[in-house]
């Protein structure tokens, strides 16, 4: 009797542990049954880079304990181009899952990390899942599509032998693939003023493909080449606008292609230079609210 009165309480503590507290059950199975909690392999695609820069780093170690550890992973995983990845938070750093929770619902910080990373892996929404035992796991769904990928790729191809020559300086490359990208894009006005989506227009497709862009598709665009180049650069976004920023012989310049392509009331297609290769002094000092960014976050665009 006294066995099988041992062994109802027994399972009436496992059943309890099960409805009322996960973590319980967690170090059950955890401490007698040897769980070992062990994140995901990263495994780099082709178009992941090894840049770090002062807001964000490449990390290989995939156990936080604070939350730039945390931005730094994410920040790794996005550039990877893996499209699922999972990591644990420590015993000892108590605050993870918050940390955790307040970097995957800020949108607006996913999309400055976004910025860093190749175009190719970045992603068009990011989902992550976590639990009470410090499990998270990260979903990312890339922006573009193997099909678009491989029609940018033989554009680009073309017009790396086609406008660009040997003996060209960076900044004689930069110009040579900014005014090719302005003198074949129209700007999408009618995406932009009235939300009619009639092309791939935010994106590089939309700009080398099918020639009309907003400030995403030039931005993306001109990315593609510079990554290609290995010309050390990151996109810049403020609330409503995206520009490139490059390291050119050493010092970082903004380079924004949309506002190098004007909308005019005639009709007239327009090359313009007002924001080809300027410093952040120069940039600030015009009067255009479209350019006011986080310097916390585009540290090397501080003024």
């Amino acid at each position: 009797m006294k066995k099988i009165i041992t062994l109802v309480l027994l399972v009436a503590i496992f059943l309890g542990c099960v409805v009322y507290n996960e973590e319980i059950i967690g170090f059950i199975v955890e401490k007698f049954f040897q769980t070992q909690k062990t994140s995901t392999v990263l495994e780099n695609n082709e178009y992941a880079s090894n840049r770090d820069y002062q807001f964000v780093q490449i990390t290989d170690d995939f156990t936080p304990h604070n939350k730039q550890d945390i931005l730094n992973i994410y920040y790794t995983v996005i550039n990877s181009g893996m499209t699922n990845f999972v990591f644990y938070c420590p015993k000892d750093y108590t605050e993870c899952i918050n940390d955790v929770n307040y970097v995957s619902n800020n949108q607006s910080l996913l999309s400055n990390i976004n910025n860093f990373v190749q175009v190719y892996n970045s992603f068009s929404h990011i989902e992550t899942e976590f639990d009470n035992l410090g499990r998270v796991e990260v979903t990312i769904h890339h922006t573009y599509t193997d099909e678009q990928i491989q029609a940018i790729d033989e554009v680009v191809d073309s017009l790396m032998t086609s406008i660009l020559t040997d003996g060209m300086s960076e900044e004689e490359q930069i110009k040579a693939i900014h005014d090719y990208i302005i003198n074949h894009t129209k700007y999408d006005k009618e995406r932009s003023d009235n939300k009619i989506k009639k092309y791939h227009s935010d994106i590089a497709y939309g700009a080398l493909i099918e020639h009309y862009a907003i400030c995403g598709g030039y931005a993306d665009s001109m990315k593609i080449f510079l990554d290609r180049l290995g010309i050390e650069n990151f996109k810049i976004a403020s609330e409503n606008h995206i520009w490139n920023f490059v390291k050119v012989d050493g010092t970082w310049y903004h380079l924004d292609l949309t506002w190098d392509d004007p909308v005019t009331d005639t009709g007239e297609d327009i090359l313009e230079y007002d924001y080809f290769l300027i410093t952040t002094e120069e940039l600030l000092t015009r009067e255009n609210d479209q350019h006011i960014y986080d310097q916390n976050v585009y540290i090397e665009a501080a003024a």
